[in-house]
């Protein structure tokens, strides 16, 4: 391991060591693996992998950080209306692999290609064959119309990303999300990036140290 200015550079075969000095576009360490022991590592210091698949492996840890308190969420009247009526079916870990391939495939607004590339697809895959990962899914008809996953570890939620195919289907599957989790004990969701949508729905901006500090509050 070497570094040069604040960013450090992993070996193939390295993990992150922690404490770490941060750069200030959040960008903390470049290359390493995507073993679970790494992953599971970086997450439970609040780093995680973020790159396309024609780079090298990059881990961030951005500042500030938009969060998501499970207690806090808002949901709009017209919201309300569609939680109450049997219009979507609401599933979890029924359909992983499609969720992520959902995600990966999505045409998103100013986005040019995916960071979720086959070996993000199979790093995480692996991690829901331990139980860490996790999927919340929206149905409409018997047919997968939304959703999301991400890491569950101690009483933390890491979402990493989702998709919606039908108008209100990946906020309906956020929304019974974070009232599953706040029953299992989970106490924050951690959203990486400010959006709009998420912004809309009750996140908010935390600074990286009392990120942390939540992180060591829940984990």
């Amino acid at each position: 391991m070497h570094k040069l200015t604040n960013i450090i550079y992993l070996a193939e075969d390295e993990q992150l060591t922690f404490p770490l000095v941060y750069d200030d576009s959040g960008l903390v360490a470049i290359g390493g693996n995507l073993s679970p022991e790494s992953l599971i590592n970086a997450y439970s210091k609040g780093v995680f992998p973020w790159y396309s698949d024609d780079e090298i492996i990059q881990w961030w840890s951005p500042e500030p950080r938009c969060v998501l308190y499970p207690t806090n969420i808002k949901i709009s009247k017209s919201m309300r209306s569609v939680l109450r009526s049997p219009f979507f079916q609401f599933k979890v870990n029924e359909n992983f692999e499609a969720i992520i391939e959902s995600c990966s495939s999505t045409k998103r607004i100013d986005q040019d290609g995916t960071w979720i590339h086959d070996e993000m697809k199979k790093a995480y895959t692996d991690l829901r064959s331990l139980g860490i990962a996790m999927s919340a899914e929206t149905y409409f008809k018997g047919e997968l119309v939304g959703g999301l996953y991400g890491l569950k570890m101690g009483n933390v939620f890491f979402g990493e990303s989702m998709f919606s195919k039908i108008s209100n289907a990946s906020k309906y599957a956020l929304i019974k999300f974070a009232e599953y989790l706040h029953e299992s004990g989970v106490g924050i969701i951690d959203c990486q990036l400010e959006t709009p949508h998420l912004m809309s729905l009750g996140a908010q901006l935390i600074t990286r140290e009392k990120f942390l500090e939540e992180l060591d509050k829940h984990l």
